[in-house]
């Protein structure tokens, strides 16, 4: 991947207006690297929305990752549905999708008896919603961003 040069900090070069010697990575001051500026470049673009911080929900006690098929009781009450799925803390994705579900979300929860409180009381309990299909996840085994070639 194009950022690879740059490890898991790279949003620390981000600021133009560094006071000190910016750092060398490889022999190499990366604040006159080219990559620093293909970095900004695509940043301008759009294609890159910026730098963050992925928390690993495992380490906060979040040991089921579950995938929910939404079924709506009609697609005119999807921005309604998901304004008060908004609510809910646990989603950590959420799609409007077609086929089968009008809406497909990704959710976190500590346990079994945690994800059944947040199907039975938080999401079906949502107006609109006329059933839903659940999948646990036993194992994530791919997960990247499209590369840029």
């Amino acid at each position: 991947m194009i950022f690879n040069a740059f490890g898991e900090n790279f949003s620390q070069y981000k600021s133009s207006k560094m006071k000190k010697k910016p750092p060398i990575h490889a022999g190499i001051a990366l604040f006159y690297n080219p990559r620093v500026k293909l970095r900004k470049k695509l940043e301008e673009m759009g294609v890159i929305k910026g730098a963050s911080l992925e928390v690993d929900p495992q380490k906060l006690g979040y040991d089921i990752t579950a995938f929910l098929g939404i079924f709506l009781e009609k697609g005119s009450q999807y921005n309604e549905a998901v304004k008060q799925l908004k609510t809910v803390k646990e989603i950590v994705e959420l799609h409007y999708t077609t086929g089968a579900w009008s809406i497909f979300a990704k959710i976190v929860c500590h346990d079994t008896t945690h994800l059944r409180e947040v199907l039975n009381e938080q999401i079906q309990s949502v107006k609109g919603i006329q059933r839903t299909e659940t999948f646990i996840s036993l194992e994530e085994t791919i997960r990247r961003q499209i590369t840029l070639e």
